[in-house]
């Protein structure tokens, strides 16, 4: 699947983004939220080279918040129809104005919200056309949650074949075959 360069920026860009809510563990305690305040909001925007972000407050953390919401339920959506409608909700809402931009050393690349475009309405017009390239494509199946029964984080699927399990087969996906490694050794040294 080939996916453009801006694309891919703003899918890494909405996976980060679901990824910062808490999480609820097993004994019903929740992670911290990555972002918790207004400089957890300033330090997204940074670590996500998003542009034309002025002053922040308190009403951009809770409209960010909110689009994080919404996007977390895209990737829980059952199907295209459903995800489509959640993505068109969002990208309406944010009052899409496509324009052509290279800005900041990037190249030719489509940015979808209206220029001084608040931060929120900012990630939910490209995050939100990257989400719909990926229905467009067919693809809505790629919008996945990790399996492991201890993570949950989102992430897109660009194997090949669509087999990918785990947000990163470093950590939840060795962790969980290490640990059916050991259980299968177990039971065959008890047997």
């Amino acid at each position: 699947m080939l996916i453009p360069h801006d694309t891919r920026i703003a899918l890494d860009t909405v996976v980060d983004l679901v990824n910062t809510a808490p999480e609820e563990d097993s004994g019903g305690v929740g992670s911290t939220d990555g972002l918790g305040d207004v400089e957890a909001l300033y330090g997204f925007v940074r670590s996500h080279d998003i542009s034309g972000v002025g002053e922040l407050g308190n009403r951009d953390l809770r409209a960010v918040l909110n689009v994080r919401d919404r996007f977390a339920e895209v990737f829980a959506a059952p199907d295209a129809r459903s995800a489509a409608d959640l993505i068109n909700q969002l990208v309406a809402a944010a009052g899409t104005t496509p324009q052509l931009t290279d800005h900041d050393g990037y190249d030719w690349h489509v940015h979808y919200f209206a220029p001084g475009a608040s931060v929120a309405d900012h990630l939910a017009a490209d995050c939100g056309m990257a989400l719909a390239f990926m229905v467009v494509a067919g693809e809505q199946e790629r919008l996945r949650r990790c399996e492991a029964p201890d993570c949950g984080h989102a992430f897109v699927d660009l194997s090949r074949n669509r087999s990918r399990r785990y947000c990163d087969s470093r950590t939840c996906g060795n962790r969980l075959h290490v640990a059916a490694y050991r259980a299968r050794r177990k039971e065959a040294a008890a047997g």
